[in-house]
């Protein structure tokens, strides 16, 4: 299965943090499924300088480009207006064992 770097970075008005957080726990439930189908490899939040969450980076591997971006358009942090920029790239990720 293909996989893709998944780099988004969050909007900065003044409620972006407070919408980020709104969402976190849907956000962490779809995570936690993905990774119970092998889709989410890793990955975490983004933090500035002091510490706040200003995006997030992760790994995941789908049958298609087009089934990551299917699972974007349920995303709650992309309909709950967390991420503002979404950069998608394919990658190969390293594997230890082989």
């Amino acid at each position: 299965m293909p996989q893709y770097a998944v780099v988004a970075y969050d909007y900065t008005d003044a409620e972006a943090l407070d919408r980020r957080l709104a969402n976190r726990e849907a956000h962490l439930a779809g995570v936690r499924a993905l990774a119970q189908e092998g889709c989410f490899l890793s990955g975490g939040a983004i933090l500035d300088d002091n510490g706040k969450m200003v995006g997030s980076s992760a790994h995941f591997q789908f049958a298609d480009r087009q089934a990551l971006e299917a699972w974007l358009e349920i995303e709650p942090y992309m309909t709950g207006r967390v991420w503002e920029r979404v950069d998608i790239r394919e990658v190969k990720l390293f594997d230890p064992s082989t």
